[in-house]
């Protein structure tokens, strides 16, 4: 059995501060049994794809 977790990066692109919905699917994805990074707010599309390629995502 493979114990690996699947690593997924949530980003919140945008200039407004609600991130809430973003923070209750990664909170559900890790209860799921998934490794959830999490760029935090503000973050242009750029920066969300240089994170995902930095953490080697799934």
């Amino acid at each position: 059995m493979n114990e690996n977790k699947i690593r997924v990066l949530m980003g919140k692109p945008g200039l407004d501060g609600h991130d809430h919905g973003a923070k209750v699917v990664v909170r559900a994805m890790m209860d799921a049994g998934f490794e959830v990074i999490y760029t935090g707010l503000r973050k242009t599309p750029r920066q969300i794809a240089e994170a995902a390629a930095k953490e080697n995502v799934d």
